[in-house]
């Protein structure tokens, strides 16, 4: 698996955490009820904080060139709100948290999915043109040994 699959999985794991602990949460004061609901918050912060670094990570490392091609989610918002969770975590607003949860949230599980699936598709699409955008010869698909039987 190379390091780019890695992030996007890591980012998939969090997705999957945070639908997780917030299945119970119905509104942004849920998270306000008790001592209880603030570790959630805490916990799902954190997880937020993880996406947004995974998010960075893989931004650096596809050299800023892989989330371009998927405009549809707001990857500087994420990114963003990972500074904000981090930096100035007592001005947090639950409202907006709650709402990143419920609605981008599904989305960013849905764009990293396609990513995924797109990337197989690409790698195997390589490995059958031989890495060159092309199809191999007959030859360049054979073994050595087919090679010297076959000359």
């Amino acid at each position: 698996m190379d390091i780019v699959e890695e992030i996007l999985r890591q980012i998939l794991k969090s997705v999957q955490t945070l639908e997780k602990r917030t299945k119970t949460i119905l509104a942004p004061d849920d998270f306000l009820r008790n001592a209880r609901s603030l570790e959630k918050l805490d916990a799902v912060c954190m997880q937020l904080i993880t996406l947004g670094e995974s998010i960075k990570n893989l931004d650096k490392v596809t050299h800023k060139l892989l989330l371009k091609k998927y405009p549809q989610f707001e990857w500087k918002s994420a990114m963003g709100m990972r500074d904000i969770i981090s930096h100035h975590y007592f001005d947090l607003n639950t409202e907006i948290v709650f709402q990143v949860v419920k609605e981008e949230i599904p989305k960013l599980k849905s764009i990293v999915m396609d990513i995924i699936k797109n990337s197989k598709q690409s790698r195997l699409r390589t490995s059958c043109y031989g890495g060159q955008g092309r199809v191999k010869s007959k030859q360049e698909r054979m073994g050595k040994n087919e090679r010297q039987r076959y000359g």
